[in-house]
C-alpha cells in the first residue's frame, strides 16, 4: 500500500523530470510541487510544510543548490535528498557536509528514488510517534553531552547541538551501543534503510558531521572513534547519571 497525503517539493530547472516524478509518485500517494529556480524553492520550504525536498545541485543562475542547502539547513531539520550528477563525488560530499540526508546520482532509477523517499517517510514518522508517545523518554549522558530522545535534542555543555534527522539517529544508535562496534552495514541498513556499499561515503561523512558538531571529550579525546574497515564506536562511557 502506497504512502497517503504525503507532500514533497523537488526543486530542479529540468521541467519535463518535474513532471515525471509528479506522474511517477502519484499512485503512491505522494504529491509533488515544483520550484525551478533557488529563490522560488526556499520560499516554498519556508511557506509549505513538506515531508522531503528533492533538491538538484546544479540549479541555474546566481545561487545553486548549497545555498538553498545552507538557508533551509539555517532555519528547519526538514530531510534533503539531494540530487547530484553522476561522477561529482565531491558534490555529493559537500552537500552531506552542508546537511543534506541523502544523494542520489543522475540519472537515476525512480524505483531507487521511491525506495528512498519511503525509508525517510519511515523514519520521519518513527520519530513523531516516538516523540508524541514518550516524552519521558530515555536520556544519554556521557561526560559533558546530553541526548534527550524524548525532546529530540542533543546537549554540550547544557548547549543545543543542531543534528539533522540522519545524524540524530546514527548518534543515538552509536551512544545506546557504547563500547560496541557498529558496522557501516548496520548504521546503513537502520538509518538510512538500505545495504550499504564500500564506495558509499554518506555513512562516514554523516558521522564526520557529528565529530564535528560535538567536538572532542575534554581530555582531548576523540568521542566516536573509527575502526579501521569496520564502522565506527562511541568510547566516552556513560555518566553514572544516565537514565
Amino acid at each position: 500500500m502506497g504512502l497517503s497525503m504525503e507532500s514533497i517539493l523537488v526543486i530542479d530547472d529540468d521541467r519535463e523530470l518535474c513532471k515525471y516524478l509528479a506522474e511517477y509518485f502519484e499512485p503512491d500517494g505522494i504529491k509533488v510541487d515544483e520550484a525551478h529556480d533557488v529563490e522560488k524553492g526556499i520560499e516554498m520550504i519556508l511557506c509549505n510544510d513538506y515531508s522531503i525536498v528533492l533538491l538538484d545541485i546544479m540549479l541555474p543562475g546566481r545561487y545553486d543548490g548549497f545555498d538553498v542547502l545552507r538557508n533551509v539547513r539555517a532555519k528547519t531539520d526538514i530531510p534533503v535528498i539531494v540530487l547530484a550528477t553522476r561522477g561529482e563525488v565531491m558534490d555529493r560530499i559537500i552537500a552531506l557536509e552542508i546537511g543534506a540526508d541523502d544523494y542520489l546520482s543522475k540519472p537515476f532509477n525512480p524505483r531507487e528514488l521511491l525506495a528512498r523517499i519511503h525509508a525517510v517517510l519511515r523514519r520521519s514518522a518513527s520519530i513523531r510517534q516516538n516523540g508524541a508517545a514518550n516524552m519521558t523518554a530515555k536520556k544519554y549522558r556521557f561526560g559533558d553531552v546530553v541526548m534527550d530522545m524524548g525532546a529530540r535534542m542533543v546537549l554540550r555543555n547544557n548547549k543545543p547541538v543542531k543534528l539533522t534527522q540522519v545524524e540524530f539517529s546514527i548518534l543515538e544508535i552509536l551512544m545506546r551501543n557504547y563500547g560496541r562496534v557498529v558496522s557501516r552495514e548496520e548504521l546503513s541498513q537502520e538509518v538510512l534503510g538500505r545495504p550499504f556499499f564500500p564506495n558509499n561515503r554518506s555513512i562516514d561523512v554523516h558521522v564526520s558531521n557529528i565529530r564535528k558538531k560535538l567536538g572532542i571529550e575534554h581530555e582531548m579525546n576523540e568521542r566516536i572513534v573509527a575502526i579501521r574497515g569496520t564502522g565506527y564506536v562511541y568510547v566516552c562511557s556513560p555518566s553514572p547519571s544516565d537514565e
